[in-house]
């Protein structure tokens, strides 16, 4: 990529020269636009931070004292010669694409997103540019989802399955974004929500800010741990089949994640069950995106790169990889979805 071009990818990250500025870089600058909150994308160590207002409380519970300004989803801020804008990515609550324009030249850099309206997350928007950088973390065919309505009746018949025969039900989600998600599709007549710490911690901020999440009861030392044959137990999906899941005693485990679609991952994070639900687009809903942009220039980062870059190529588009620290491919790790 060319000097002169409005955005350059550097070793630090996506960078703007125009305006002197990174987005989500993975190493410390002086100034870092974010697109959202996950570890994979919001890091610690920049001097100034840009997010979203809805964005914000999650980021400062996570990284800290940070300081953080805001901009309201389409919201336009002059940062020297670029006119920046945030447009909802409908990923997480407060997630968004980066609208960056320089003379005539736009360009959006996605962040992570998903088509599908959750009811939870501001729902996807598409933004027109020139360029568009997308991610890919389930950019094959294979990767194709059910609506989120079929996923969560699965769930919630398992669940109250479960429920009949006195074992409790445990689902690994990560705890940004998808526990809440899956919070608000369970039917709470089965039975009561219990929480991990680090799933609970965020459903606190989001509440302090005016979003909306059914009622959960933390779990602490204190917590009884036996006779809870009718609960559902939200928890990181590190906690699944540990120490701490044995300790409720009879129980049933599932894994929801976009990559229980690969049957070779089940086995291998040997659960009960997996739901295959996410927060990234998939399949489909990755070329409906990037044909909604009008772009013709794709650059494709954090996922199945090669092939994906291969397939725009033979669609017609100008399609190039972005290199990143992150591949955004791994199940194992707990931020990638």
């Amino acid at each position: 990529m060319n000097r002169d071009a409005v955005l350059n990818f550097s070793p630090s990250g996506i960078y703007c020269p125009a305006g002197d500025f990174y987005i989500d870089p993975w190493r410390p600058v002086e100034r870092a636009l974010i697109t959202h909150g996950h570890a994979d994308h919001a890091r610690k160590g920049h001097k100034y931070y840009l997010s979203t207002d809805i964005a914000a409380p999650v980021l400062k519970h996570r990284l800290g004292h940070i300081t953080l300004e805001t901009l309201r989803y389409s919201e336009i801020r002059q940062i020297g010669s670029a006119r920046v804008s945030f447009h909802p990515a409908g990923h997480v609550p407060g997630s968004a694409q980066i609208r960056i324009k320089v003379g005539g030249e736009a360009w959006v850099i996605s962040g992570d997103y998903k088509l599908e309206d959750d009811g939870l997350s501001t729902a996807f928007d598409p933004v027109s540019c020139h360029s568009f950088v997308t991610e890919c973390t389930f950019g094959l065919p294979v990767f194709r989802w059910q609506s989120q309505a079929q996923v969560f009746q699965e769930i919630n018949k398992w669940w109250a399955n479960n429920a009949a025969n006195g074992i409790v039900s445990v689902v690994g989600a990560y705890g940004l974004g998808k526990a809440q998600r899956l919070l608000c599709g369970l039917d709470l007549s089965i039975g009561k929500v219990l929480t991990h710490g680090a799933i609970e911690g965020t459903n606190r901020v989001m509440r302090a800010q005016g979003i909306v999440l059914p009622e959960t009861e933390q779990i602490t030392p204190e917590t009884d741990r036996k006779g809870n044959g009718s609960t559902l137990i939200l928890a990181p999906p590190s906690a699944l089949q540990s120490t701490w899941e044995r300790r409720f005693g009879d129980t049933s485990n599932a894994f929801a994640s976009g990559w229980m679609g690969l049957r070779g991952v089940r086995r291998r994070r040997s659960v009960d069950r997996g739901f295959v639900i996410s927060d990234h687009a998939d399949w489909d809903g990755l070329n409906a995106a990037i044909s909604a942009t009008g772009a013709e220039n794709i650059y494709v980062t954090h996922g199945y790169t090669d092939v994906f870059s291969k397939w725009l190529s033979s669609k017609g588009y100008h399609s190039e990889v972005v290199p990143s620290r992150f591949t955004g491919t791994s199940v194992d790790d707990e931020e990638v979805e």
